[in-house]
């Protein structure tokens, strides 16, 4: 059986847009798709209709997508956490019910987004980013282990789209300082490979099997944060990874991360490094 696409609704018109991309995505994808509410303090009535209008909406979008639906008596992310078990990917919109105008990310896109084990898309920006005018998939590529998965789930959607990779390294030059045999250790471990080999060790496997895809390498000498948000500024999709640390639970995002979650001009995925 395929694993569907699950998207979190509340009836917000966040979430309506978040049902209309993964509408589309499960259509690109041939997979289900699963429409999932929580109805905690919620009455009986109230959680039908926001399933029905929900599922409306995506049975406009991709009549075409097996449609399912779930309403669930606990917390949001609690919810969404364990169908993400067995999930393709889990899909919220950038704001929910309730939440303050200065929150561009609520609580709940936050909690999901750290600790879920399978990629979270958080559908923001405009109507042109979010319906896949541009053409373009953009990944962010760091140096370390945290990208080699978010690296295939960016190939993976620039193929089912047919349009172009954009492999973003952003770098920053070292002070002078610390050019000299005297810098740290862990300093010289952290830049222990060019920028130009960063980039090419983790596009070199994932380029093998998806050979017919566009490729468009940047090296980017700027603040990581910086680099991406102008390159999302012409995306689709930004794709970025994240990893597990010892000691912690969950996902740590990082600063970069939750800044590209609430700053993003255009739908933010979140793929667990593996």
């Amino acid at each position: 059986m395929t694993i569907p696409l699950v998207v979190g609704v509340d009836g917000s018109e966040a979430s309506l847009g978040a049902v209309d991309w993964a509408a589309a995505e499960a259509a690109r994808h041939a997979v289900p798709l699963q429409l999932v509410h929580s109805a905690a303090g919620a009455g009986e009535s109230e959680a039908t209709a926001v399933i029905r209008a929900a599922s409306a909406r995506a049975r406009k979008r991709a009549p075409a997508v097996p449609l399912s639906s779930e309403v669930s008596h606990g917390d949001a992310a609690s919810a969404l956490l364990g169908i993400g078990h067995n999930a393709f990917a889990l899909v919220l919109g950038s704001r929910g019910c309730g939440d303050l105008d200065s929150m561009l990310l609520g609580s709940v896109g936050l909690a999901v987004a750290a600790r879920a084990d399978c990629p979270v898309v958080v559908v923001r920006g405009t109507a042109e980013h979010r319906d896949a005018r541009f053409g373009s998939v953009v990944v962010g590529v760091e140096d370390g282990e945290g990208s080699g998965t978010a690296v295939d789930f960016a190939f993976r959607e620039a193929r089912v789209r047919d349009c172009r990779l954009v492999a973003v390294h952003a770098w920053t030059a070292p002070s002078g300082a610390c050019t000299t045999s005297r810098a740290p250790s862990w300093f010289l471990e952290a830049h222990r490979r060019p920028p130009a080999q960063v980039l090419d060790d983790a596009l070199r496997h994932p380029a093998d099997r998806y050979r017919d895809t566009p490729v468009n390498r940047q090296l980017i000498e700027k603040p990581a944060r910086r680099a991406l948000l102008e390159a999302a500024s012409t995306a689709d999709l930004l794709v970025v990874g994240a990893r597990r640390r010892l000691g912690h639970p969950g996902l740590q995002l990082g600063l970069i991360n939750h800044a590209l979650l609430h700053h993003a001009p255009c739908p933010v995925a979140v793929v667990p490094q593996r």
